[in-house]
């Protein structure tokens, strides 16, 4: 399974956009996992949209099991290390798709931006020209080699695709074309910005 989207955009605190334990049942309402299979894709596809520790995942699974949210099952291995797998329940399900059904605080905070790279950029002209444009430069090689990374995407979800209906796969490509829009968005910004900033005496003009 997979799902992207773009980072940059940090949360406040305090605003619940999404929970942990959502993103999880979201992903065992699709096929049962282990608890390392679940961070594996926190970690590999799922970090542009919500990143969370080992520890966090499986303190989060605990308590979801505790709740009759989904089950675990001890699996023996002769060869290798033993494993858990999860499984989500009915109630599981039910708490799912109760959270997805009352999405209205999710798109109003949707575009809530707490970024401290724009905070750098707005307080730039506290600094001189070569500050400015090393701090936009790096930004720049951020995004580039974001952009690297989504190449792949595209391909993933055509590889996974045959084994999900296409309702499921439908919306993995909606995050992923939002990715890259974001992301070419913000390098055709991040490339005005350094343009300006090069031809720009002390006073800055736009």
């Amino acid at each position: 399974m997979i799902f992207h989207h773009n980072p940059i955009i940090d949360i406040p605190k305090g605003v619940n956009f999404m929970s942990l334990k959502h993103g999880l049942l979201g992903l065992l309402i699709l096929e049962p996992c282990t608890g390392y299979e679940l961070d594996k894709e926190f970690r590999e596809t799922m970090k542009y949209i919500w990143q969370a520790k080992n520890s966090q995942i499986y303190n989060e699974l605990d308590k979801m099991e505790q709740k009759g949210w989904l089950t675990s099952e001890r699996i023996i291995q002769e060869d290798k290390p033993n494993k858990r797998v999860y499984s989500i329940t009915e109630s599981g399900k039910t708490e799912l798709l109760g959270w997805l059904s009352v999405p209205e605080d999710d798109v109003s905070n949707a575009l809530i931006q707490k970024s401290a790279f724009l905070l750098r950029v707005l307080l730039a002209g506290n600094t001189n020209k070569d500050a400015a444009l090393k701090l936009l430069r790096s930004f720049r090689e951020v995004c580039l080699t974001r952009k690297t990374e989504q190449e792949g995407i595209r391909a993933a979800i055509a590889r996974d695709e045959p084994d999900y209906d296409h309702e499921i796969t439908l919306y993995w490509n909606l995050v992923a074309l939002h990715g890259e829009i974001v992301l070419q968005a913000r390098l055709d910004w991040v490339e005005q910005a350094i343009n300006i900033v090069e031809n720009t005496s002390r006073r800055i003009e736009i």
